[in-house]
């Protein structure tokens, strides 16, 4: 019986007893993540829409800056195009895609642009003498009608209208000698030059030049400054935005696929004649300083050098050139001119940023100039002295 004893449980005494469920308070939510949540969302979003315009605020999130934030965003849906952007894309990409003829007819179409009688005459007389059949001459005169004292001037003048600096006349006058010059199927490159040009080389290496490179010479750059996108209007959306909007120098040496497509463009050019003219809105806008460099900077902005073959010297950083007179013009002016092989170019905000890059020929670096201008007529005596000795590469 000791046996069945030692089974019995123990008494209430010597049980353990195990502790209830206690009643625990609500679990307090954790606030502060969900509004820091909340908050970097709407930050995101607000950066997404208005993205940061200074460099200061950009660097707080990357070390890369604006470039590397934007980067990281999710891209902008592209827009829809209006029919008449379609229809002018479907033209000039038709237009570039016609394959390019150099043959021995080919010509190089030389396009003054004067208020008058050109005052060079004898040195380009000079210049084209021997290469009768390689070019073709045209002559803009937009106040008096020149007197001609070269062979190759004469009868070369075109119907003329009143320009006035700045404003949309300027284009107007470049498009009429273009339209004037494109009757003649052999021309191939089309040189935009002004009274107060003159050639810097030979005929021979400047019509090698042009004739044996795919690629047009149109100055174009972009520069945030008043002088730059300070003259973009919103008015010119939804077809030209700011952010397509570009600067240069109106001397353009173009070949004919690109002098095709300026010609058939109406859409971007009827923006520049009602929305880029000084004094329009408080701005300064000058047509012939943006409608071409921001036209190629839409359709075809790697059909272009992005420098002007044309030199001119900004060094006094006034409203207009330097201009060279009678002791200016020597040996070494001219040598140093055409010894440059970089292209420069300076923005007009705060910073005054230097954009450089090399003068490149089917990636051949060569000098930057084929021309130069704002000679005075006074150096014309000079000029022919000097023309056989600095015209050699």
């Amino acid at each position: 019986m000791k046996a069945g004893k030692g089974w019995r449980l123990g008494s209430m005494g010597d049980m353990q007893i195990l502790p209830g469920s206690r009643h625990r308070p609500p679990m307090k939510k954790p606030m502060w993540i969900i509004i820091l949540v909340l908050f970097v969302c709407v930050f995101l979003i607000c950066a997404y829409i208005y993205p940061p315009k200074g460099n200061s605020a950009c660097y707080v999130f990357s070390s890369r800056g604006c470039k590397g934030f934007v980067d990281w965003l999710p891209p902008m849906p592209a827009r829809e195009y209006t029919d008449e952007e379609i229809a002018s894309r479907v033209v000039i990409k038709d237009i570039l895609n016609s394959p390019a003829v150099v043959s021995r007819k080919s010509k190089v179409a030389f396009m003054f642009l004067s208020p008058g009688s050109l005052p060079f005459e004898k040195l380009w007389d000079k210049f084209f003498q021997g290469h009768e059949g390689k070019f073709s001459v045209y002559v803009h005169a937009s106040k008096t009608k020149p007197v001609h004292v070269s062979r190759y001037f004469v009868n070369r003048d075109v119907r003329s209208d009143q320009v006035i600096w700045g404003k949309i006349s300027m284009v107007d006058a470049e498009r009429r000698l273009l339209a004037n010059a494109l009757q003649d199927p052999d021309n191939q490159q089309f040189v935009l030059l002004s009274d107060s040009c003159v050639p810097l080389y030979h005929f021979d290496y400047i019509y090698n030049y042009l004739l044996y490179t795919n690629i047009s010479f149109v100055d174009c750059f972009k520069d945030p400054g008043p002088h730059g996108n300070g003259r973009y209007s919103d008015h010119m959306l939804p077809e030209v935005e700011v952010k397509d909007f570009r600067k240069g120098a109106q001397w353009f040496a173009m070949k004919r696929q690109h002098a095709i497509i300026v010609m058939a463009d109406s859409l971007y050019y009827s923006k520049f004649r009602s929305y880029c003219q000084p004094g329009l809105e408080g701005r300064n806008c000058i047509a012939d300083e943006h409608y071409l460099p921001t036209f190629f900077q839409m359709v075809d902005p790697g059909g272009i050098a992005n420098w002007s073959l044309t030199h001119v010297d900004w060094s006094e950083r006034k409203w207009h050139p330097k201009s060279y007179r009678a002791q200016d013009v020597t040996y070494e002016l001219l040598k140093n001119i055409t010894s440059i092989d970089v292209s420069v170019h300076v923005t007009s905000d705060e910073k005054k940023e230097v954009q450089s890059w090399p003068c490149l020929w089917n990636g051949i670096q060569k000098p930057c100039y084929l021309f130069a201008r704002k000679f005075t007529p006074e150096t014309l005596d000079n000029l022919l002295h000097l023309f056989s000795n600095y015209s050699a590469p």
